[in-house]
């Protein structure tokens, strides 16, 4: 057998591998929606990639401030190039009293011309309530580098107390804050130091979602206004670091998810 029959057998038998696209990461479009909540109806999709198991969290949003957030789970046909998500448990909303939040299902595929990637296909819906038809229609969603949520971080907790340690961050320079809890003033006109500046937020099923907004009342002599938050919540502890300016407050959001 010569070098040429060789080759040609080592072809034939070889198995075809197919290369799985990742697509982990987050995509963004909009929703054309006849009488929907938002003016402008803009997804986001949170995608996180295992096998062809896909799993992560949507957001259906007019901006940061007024959104919907649900969990999904899914199958990714590598070969087919081919995505499919059902939206299941809503996680968080801050929407109008008269809106109606409604569950979704993706039908995807996945392309690319080189400089863009896309997720195009279609979407249906049904609204939490009753689970009449709420609308259905084409979408197509387009990769992104950053999540627009990136500046308001969110932390599930499975802890119905929250204790909450604001310090000033570096030099002690004299700033002062106040602190609201879904807009409900609960500190007001506190100067930062050494020692905490304290406040508690409780949750439970009722109270899934707590917001806390740090303004600053001044500058003090290095401006911005900075503050060390220390967040204790059961045997969990975090440490966030919050800038924030007569222009802009610092936000972080608590998600409350008992038993996940």
């Amino acid at each position: 057998m010569n070098k040429k029959v060789i080759l040609t057998y080592f072809i034939c038998v070889s198995p075809i591998f197919v290369v799985a696209q990742d697509i982990s990461g987050f995509w963004k479009g909009t929703l054309d929606m006849i009488g929907g909540c938002f003016a402008v109806n803009n997804i986001e999709l949170q995608i996180s990639i295992k096998g062809d198991s896909i799993y992560g969290s949507s957001y259906h949003y007019n901006d940061v401030n007024n959104y919907v957030k649900k969990k999904f789970k899914g199958l990714y046909d590598a070969q087919l190039k081919k995505v499919i998500l059902q939206e299941a448990v809503v996680t968080t909303f801050k929407i109008p009293t008269q809106c109606q939040v409604c569950i979704k299902k993706y039908d995807l595929g996945y392309s690319s011309n080189g400089k863009q990637e896309i997720l195009k296909g279609d979407w249906t819906t049904v609204i939490t309530t009753d689970y009449a038809d709420c609308a259905m229609g084409p979408i197509t969603l387009s990769r992104i580098r950053e999540s627009a949520f990136k500046e308001i971080p969110e932390i599930p907790v499975d802890t119905g107390e929250i204790r909450l340690d604001f310090y000033d961050n570096g030099e002690i320079d004299g700033d002062s804050i106040s602190v609201r809890i879904n807009d409900q003033t609960v500190l007001s006109h506190q100067r930062l130091g050494a020692e905490p500046v304290t406040t508690i937020i409780r949750m439970d099923f009722k109270h899934t979602f707590q917001e806390v907004e740090m303004m600053a009342e001044n500058l003090g002599t290095i401006p911005p206004n900075t503050a060390l938050l220390v967040i204790t919540a059961g045997k969990k502890r975090y440490e966030l670091f919050m800038s924030s300016s007569a222009q802009k407050s610092a936000k972080v959001r608590f998600l409350y998810e008992k038993g996940n």
